[in-house]
């Protein structure tokens, strides 16, 4: 049997946050958020929002980027002493990712970290509050997914959480919050999109379901990155519709190898995760074109982009031609050599960074068996640059 969750509603376009007015019934509302956010008036304006509902508000406003264990548990805290009956996560990946796990453990104050590290492990929520999820950036989807990401800082390691009780009630996809995306921003995080959408694609959990929202997603992406990274306000709504599509289809089909190995080497690389997705993204579809399956979705991919070959070897090739083009007409570097990472910290990192990989969640999913060695093999060509022969 296979499952398909996504929030029970979805308000997008300009001003959709103003949605939050027809809230009937609840009563404290708890604001999590990090980064420019309180800065830039957007949380004043929810704020303004939610009062309108007469509602009372708390908000928790230090997430930082990667969020760790402890500021989770500082937020939990806070959650506590406040008791919400409505949660609201604003910001990028890293505020919703928090806000989820504080969230469940505001509604379990009992268990400990290492007690949801396991997918599937969370135990029922809802039992306090609803969750609300507004993304101010367009990659990580994480308003639709069940998902949330948290760093271990004392073993350095990110843990991917995964249950589908920590998909948000309601995701709010107000576009007029994304022309405060800087360029660089812009990419990193449409690249992150593209990444899911691809490897939802040719996931091993994908389905009927799934399968056109990861194309159609992949489509958008492709037509609407470039200019959203030139600043086109149209185009930057376009592609906080398309990152959402993609995590509706990766959240149920699942991810691969390219998530596994990005969630490991962020951390010792000191390099944001939307960028490792984007320099490892295609040389892990090289590795996976070896399984006939991937690489039948693959050139799928590509014919439906329009790129050229008349075999799905060739139509393949062509997709990764074409997803290297779009990275660096975003000025985003092809390896990790060429992003600044030195040799001997590569050197020192790769084997640990592999062997963690290999255990990650998404590597069960991913269409092509793979090993640590493997794995060891394939961050090499990513950091030099090589071509993917095994």
């Amino acid at each position: 049997m296979a499952r398909f969750t996504i929030p029970r509603d979805i308000f997008f376009g300009k001003g959709s946050m103003s949605q939050l007015k027809q809230l009937k019934g609840y009563k404290r509302a708890f604001i999590v958020t990090g980064g420019v956010i309180p800065k830039i008036g957007v949380l004043d304006k929810l704020v303004g929002i939610l009062k309108e509902c007469n509602m009372e508000i708390a908000s928790y406003i230090d997430v930082e980027p990667d969020p760790s264990v402890e500021t989770v548990m500082r937020g939990k805290e806070r959650m506590l002493e406040f008791c919400p009956d409505i949660i609201v996560a604003i910001g990028g990946g890293s505020a919703i990712d928090a806000g989820k796990a504080m969230y469940v453990f505001y509604e379990h104050p009992e268990l400990t970290f290492e007690d949801i590290k396991e997918p599937g492990s969370v135990p029922r929520l809802r039992n306090k509050a609803i969750f609300v999820a507004i993304p101010s950036t367009s990659g990580t989807a994480s308003e639709v997914t069940s998902f949330a990401v948290i760093t271990d800082t004392q073993t350095k390691v990110k843990y991917p959480i995964s249950d589908h009780d920590l998909t948000p009630d309601i995701a709010i996809l107000d576009s007029e919050i994304t022309a405060t995306m800087p360029p660089v921003l812009v990419a990193h995080t449409g690249l992150d999109a593209l990444t899911h959408a691809v490897e939802a694609y040719v996931a091993k959990s994908r389905s009927s379901f799934t399968n056109p929202l990861a194309i159609h997603s992949i489509a958008m992406i492709f037509g609407f990155l470039k200019e959203s990274f030139d600043g086109d306000i149209d185009a930057r709504g376009e592609m906080h519709v398309a990152q959402c599509i993609a995590g509706m289809a990766f959240t149920n089909a699942q991810l691969g190898i390219t998530h596994s190995l990005a969630h490991k080497v962020g951390t010792p690389f000191h390099l944001p995760h939307g960028l490792c997705n984007a320099i490892l993204m295609t040389y892990v579809i090289r590795y996976n074109q070896k399984d006939d399956a991937a690489l039948r979705h693959y050139a799928n991919i590509a014919r439906r982009l329009g790129l050229p070959g008349l075999t799905e070897k060739i139509q393949a090739n062509s997709l990764i031609e074409g997803i290297q083009d779009l990275t660096r007409s975003l000025n985003v570097p092809l390896s990790f050599e060429e992003a600044g990472v030195r040799e001997f910290v590569f050197n020192m990192e790769k084997r640990n960074i592999a062997a963690e990989a290999f255990r990650d969640p998404c590597t069960l999913f991913n269409p092509r068996e793979t090993s640590p060695d493997d794995m060891e093999k394939l961050l090499e060509c990513a950091y030099y640059g090589k071509p993917v022969t095994f």
